[in-house]
């Protein structure tokens, strides 16, 4: 075979390993007893996390020794968007503005910005969605006085749903920005 034969047989196995693409990855649910990276939010009756409680409320997080540090107050929650958008709806200011403060307060806190989606769209898209939600959050605490070093920001679009199903209410449990704590 010519170098010119090698180089194009080449090309054409890359190019159908390209187009074939990567076998979708398992969803992969978080671990709700790990209260240091998961947020314990959501409704107990359609997800099977949380307490029972009213979903929109900011939850404690325990430190590994299952106790809030002396003189901080509770952090992390679940911030829900409608369908397309990542427009914070008004119902959240209130939550925003606590842990904005507890961040302008504890310069050591640091959080992740978890955004995710409901299944519909294509999974490049979903994580462009799940980006643009959890950087609207962002945009708000840095707004209420945290600042850009306390906060990261990850996109798992589709891959991480709260509620299975395929109809609204699973859809609205998965549309959301989950707030984690990462550092005390």
């Amino acid at each position: 075979m010519n170098r010119l034969n090698v180089c194009t047989l080449a090309a054409l196995v890359a190019v159908s390993f390209t187009l074939a693409g990567c076998p979708k990855k398992p969803t992969v649910k978080p671990n709700a007893t790990d209260a240091q990276t998961v947020a314990q939010t959501g409704d107990s009756a359609n997800t099977g996390r949380g307490s029972g409680a009213d979903s929109n409320a900011v939850r404690p997080l325990t430190d590994t020794h299952g106790a809030l540090p002396a003189g901080e107050g509770e952090l992390g929650a679940t911030i829900r968007f409608e369908y397309d958008s990542a427009e914070i709806k008004a119902e959240y200011q209130p939550i925003i503005s606590s842990e904005g403060k507890q961040l302008a307060a504890n310069r050591h806190l640091q959080l992740r910005l978890e955004g995710n989606t409901d299944e519909r769209g294509s999974a490049e898209y979903n994580i462009a969605l799940g980006e643009r939600r959890a950087q609207a959050v962002k945009k708000a605490l840095l707004l209420v006085g945290a600042i850009d070093s306390q906060l990261t920001t990850l996109s798992y679009g589709e891959e991480r749903p709260l509620a299975d199903g395929h109809d609204e209410a699973a859809w609205t449990q998965n549309r959301r920005v989950e707030i984690v704590v990462t550092a005390r």
